[in-house]
């Protein structure tokens, strides 16, 4: 089909004057139109004398690409002019990068450029930009500081963009300690404003360095936001030296909280048993009561990391199988080998063939499990079992197939995964993308605690009994020693409330539940009356410009404290506001708890119930924002199924602390965006009073 072409359309190569209009753009300074022939129009770069497509046929190229061509460097004309421009100014101009044997290479300062000829570049640097920018990629993903000196890595930031001088080692720590001392101060100034308590975990990691007495300790703090939102933000990663010593935690732990200025917020502290002793444990229970009276005497302390005690209970429990889980394990790798082996086909196909011949309805896949996460073994398992009839027939068809696993044996396996499943279910809580609140846990710890009781106690199968015995001794230590917490925040569950303490009582204490039942309802009465205190003891609240809205219901007016203090009965009125404020607290937490409950649900937000709740139970409210946000794990959310130790790696350990503090905490700050709203004062000076 012959389609005209409006010769028109294309640019006159020799333009006369008055006959078209200029060309604008600044490209054109650079280069020169060429017509080849009807359909076909170049640009050529006047400098490298390039030609680029601009107009073929009906399309018009654009600008775009003649743009990059001069601004990024990519003109050898333009780069090499812009190199003696580098050159001509900068005094004393910088030597060349030298490569070492390892590949890494010393660098020049950084100096801000312009494009050649005029042109400016549409990549501006805009500052530190780019360097903060690399900074921040380094923080995100782990990379290494000195990768900013790999040979490799210079070639290809030069060969992107000539204009960016790749930051030496020290200018990227600067970089680092700029943006965690930004966003620092965004979550002091967050920590701050919160209306309740803030509760601390410990985790403990070690140092691939075996000679060196050092370990590191993550802190993290869990706590209700100014939106009243649960919200948790590492804090430190700090090294301490001789950690096996009763004090080093202790005094590591209290020199954070005093730098983020928090120990009067301080209510309950997590941490696990294994890498800590009794008596490093004793020291930290007494941390709590020195700092602040919220406590209970030190009895809110979780001793036992809810993520670990499973992690040890699971492979307690596979670790009594074995031999057993060996044959299944070389089973699953002789007909569904991981990526890194290879197989006869033949083998997958026998089995492929029996599984049709038998109709076996199984969707699961067989897949090898990885040794260092429970959770995969347990998948390996319940995967297998569901086609042990297919395995038991292959013995028969395939030769090469010597793993054989009796009936028994796959009964034991099935015996297994009921408890594997049950501890399964119950860490598989903490890997939901927002962090529990503290009731969730109730029911889990019950169920596992019913299901071991019964086991042992009712069971007439000796493997079961077997099996059994030591996790449920190891799981009472853990209950022992968070009992009272997750019994204080079920009542904190309008579904729940005493009832559920109870109910549950009768089944785990039998005849003493009469005795477990008034010992969390009195601690839950004195740390209540400890709320009702402390809310009448901010006479600053009035000079703060950020005030919580719970806290300003409470607080006496300026002219009934001039009053008090003119009249001379000070002493009275104290003691008169004792009285109404112990029964204005035994009638909030009594109506609370003598309400019926509300109907069980699947899906129920106890937060927003608080929330709406707030001004019928503006005390106990309080309290239960502080004790719903107490954490029970301290393992990250990708560790939970880990049974590895925490360790730092050679590389990490060779930084400076104050380096690996800010890698550390930046890189979690970095995931939110930790922005107070513009009624909130975010100054790190503003004195905050705290209930």
């Amino acid at each position: 089909m012959d389609i005209s072409i409006n010769q028109n359309a294309f640019p006159d190569p020799d333009p006369k004057p008055n006959k078209r209009r200029r060309k604008k753009s600044m490209v054109w300074e650079h280069f020169t139109i060429e017509t080849v022939n009807a359909d076909c129009v170049k640009a050529n770069c006047n400098l490298c004398k390039k030609s680029f497509a601009y107009i073929s046929g009906s399309k018009l190229a654009g600008t775009s690409h003649l743009k990059r061509h001069i601004s990024m460097g990519i003109c050898p004309v333009t780069r090499h002019n812009q190199q003696k421009d580098q050159l001509s100014i900068q005094a004393p101009p910088p030597p060349k990068p030298k490569i070492s044997e390892n590949g890494t290479s010393s660098n020049s300062p950084r100096k801000r450029h312009r494009a050649a000829n005029g042109a400016v570049s549409i990549y501006s640097n805009g500052g530190n930009n780019w360097s903060h920018d690399l900074a921040k990629m380094i923080i995100l993903h782990d990379y290494p500081l000195h990768m900013v000196e790999h040979a490799g890595f210079i070639d290809f930031t030069r060969n992107l963009q000539p204009q960016f001088n790749v930051s030496s080692v020290a200018t990227v720590q600067e970089q680092i300690m700029g943006i965690y001392t930004r966003e620092k101060h965004k979550v002091m100034d967050l920590l701050r404003v919160i209306p309740g308590r803030l509760n601390i975990t410990v985790d403990v990691w070690t140092s691939d360095k075996s000679y060196e007495s050092l370990a590191y300790v993550l802190l993290t703090g869990h706590f209700i936001d100014h939106d009243l939102k649960l919200q948790r933000r590492i804090l430190n990663f700090i090294a301490v030296e001789f950690p096996d010593s009763d004090t080093a935690l202790s005094e590591g732990i209290a020199a954070c909280l005093t730098d983020w200025n928090v120990e009067e917020k301080l209510l309950t502290i997590t941490l696990d048993r294994s890498y800590c002793s009794q008596k490093a444990r004793e020291n930290l229970r007494n941390l709590l009561p020195m700092k602040n009276s919220l406590t209970l005497n030190g009895q809110l302390v979780i001793d036992s990391c809810y993520a670990r005690m499973l992690s040890s209970l699971a492979q307690d429990a596979i670790e009594s199988m074995r031999v057993t889980i060996e044959k299944v394990r070389h089973s699953v790798k002789h007909v569904e080998p991981g990526e890194d082996r290879t197989i006869e086909e033949s083998h997958n196909e026998i089995f492929v063939k029996l599984k049709q011949e038998l109709q076996h309805p199984s969707t699961k896949r067989l897949k090898i499990d990885d040794v260092t996460k429970w959770d995969t073994t347990y998948h390996m398992l319940v995967a297998a079992y569901e086609v042990k009839d297919v395995l038991s027939k292959l013995e028969r068809e395939d030769p090469d197939y010597k793993c054989r696993i009796s009936e028994k044996e796959w009964e034991q396996v099935a015996i297994l995964c009921s408890f594997l499943k049950l501890l399964f279910d119950a860490a598989n809580v903490l890997t939901r993308p927002v962090y529990p609140t503290t009731n969730i846990f109730s029911s889990q710890v019950v169920d596992i605690h019913k299901e071991f009781t019964e086991a042992a106690a009712t069971s007439s199968d000796p493997f079961r009994i077997t099996l059994t015995k030591p996790l449920r001794e190891k799981f009472m230590r853990y209950w022992e020693s968070c009992n009272l917490v997750i019994a204080m925040a079920a009542v904190m569950d309008p579904r729940m409330k005493m009832d559920y303490v109870a109910f549950n009582s009768t089944r785990i204490y039998g005849e003493d539940a009469g005795t477990w039942v008034k010992i969390v309802n009195d601690s839950l009465h004195e740390l209540f009356l400890q709320y009702v205190m402390h809310s009448h003891l901010g006479p600053a609240f009035a000079e703060e410009e950020a005030i919580d809205p719970l806290v300003k219901m409470e607080m006496p007016c300026q002219e009934d404290a001039l009053l008090s203090s003119v009249d001379g009965l000070i002493d009275f009125d104290i003691d008169i506001s004792d009285i109404m404020g112990e029964s204005h607290t035994k009638l909030e937490i009594d109506q609370y708890l003598e309400e019926s409950i509300l109907p069980r649900v699947q899906e129920f937000d106890v937060l927003g119930w608080w929330r709406v709740n707030t001004y019928r139970y503006p005390t106990l409210s309080r309290m239960a924002f502080d004790v719903l946000s107490i954490p029970m794990s301290t393992t990250p959310t990708e560790s939970v199924f880990d049974t590895r130790e925490r360790k730092v790696d050679d590389y990490r350990s060779s930084l400076r602390p104050s380096t690996l503090d800010a890698l550390f905490c930046a890189k979690d700050w970095l995931r939110y965006n930790t922005e107070l709203p513009s009624s909130i004062v975010p100054a790190a000076t503003a004195k905050t009073e705290f209930y």
